[in-house]
């Protein structure tokens, strides 16, 4: 007579990986976990769980610009707060003492430390005709460049600009004029339009005036820092270069 088998234990019920007290029988379509009606998430295929559907959220590529920086939005919102800051600052230094006198560029101050002076500068202004100009130029031609090029490179942008343009300032200006004003990012932002628009084969001939315009403006009137509109100009056009000729694949290296 042989043996009857001994009595088998029930298999115990699957529990959610996160929440053990919780039996479940509903795998993740991605990796196999089970998971309870809390950690679960509609998908296209099945249902995935809480960090399957973080980790695949991660691995989505971000948009791009046209020439591989990020895309955010369409509003340029850089531009607009370029323009507030200079606005802010201005305001200030017509109403805060010696505060001009602290933040414009001035070549001995700079050569006995005040290094700051050579982008502080570049958000001061002398006067209202100065500033509106120069804030009607980054209106009309900074959204178009931060849409191709995505805010942080733009930002870099504006910013080097204006440095290229004190750099050039301090070493050919006289040594005792002060200089301010955004003239050097605004004409960094002319030479980086041209680079753009010629890779991107657009008819420049309106730009080509418009700079040739401003130049002799530079020039000729009185008063005018060349060093700085030259300076902005050509550091504009490099790194502008910089953004949009390399390979494709090396393009959102080049931050």
């Amino acid at each position: 007579m042989n043996a009857p088998y001994p009595p088998q234990t029930p298999a115990a019920a699957p529990t959610c990986y996160r929440h053990p007290d919780r039996q479940t029988y509903v795998q993740c379509t991605r990796c196999g976990h089970y998971m309870c009606p809390d950690c679960m998430r509609s998908a296209a295929v099945g249902h995935q769980c809480v960090d399957c559907v973080a980790a695949g959220a991660k691995s989505v590529r971000r948009a791009r610009t046209t020439f591989g920086g990020v895309q955010h939005s369409t509003t340029p919102l850089l531009t607009y707060t370029l323009i507030a800051l200079n606005a802010v600052v201005f305001v200030l230094q017509k109403t805060v003492p010696g505060l001009q006198r602290e933040l414009v560029l001035w070549a001995p101050a700079v050569a006995g430390g005040d290094y700051y002076r050579l982008i502080t500068s570049a958000f001061m202004h002398f006067g209202i005709v100065h500033i509106l100009f120069n804030m009607w130029a980054l209106y009309v031609i900074g959204p178009p460049l931060e849409q191709h090029l995505g805010r942080l490179r733009f930002g870099t942008l504006y910013l080097l600009s204006a440095l290229g343009g004190s750099v050039l300032v301090y070493l050919a200006a006289p040594i005792g004029a002060a200089t301010a004003g955004a003239s050097g990012a605004v004409f960094g932002l002319f030479g980086a339009t041209f680079v753009v628009a010629r890779r991107l084969n657009l008819d420049i001939r309106w730009l080509i005036i418009l700079i040739a315009a401003n130049l002799v403006i530079t020039f000729t009137v009185p008063g005018v820092s060349w060093q700085g509109h030259v300076g902005g100009l050509v550091t504009g056009a490099l790194i502008a270069a910089a953004y949009v000729y390399p390979p494709k694949e090396r393009r959102t290296a080049v931050q």
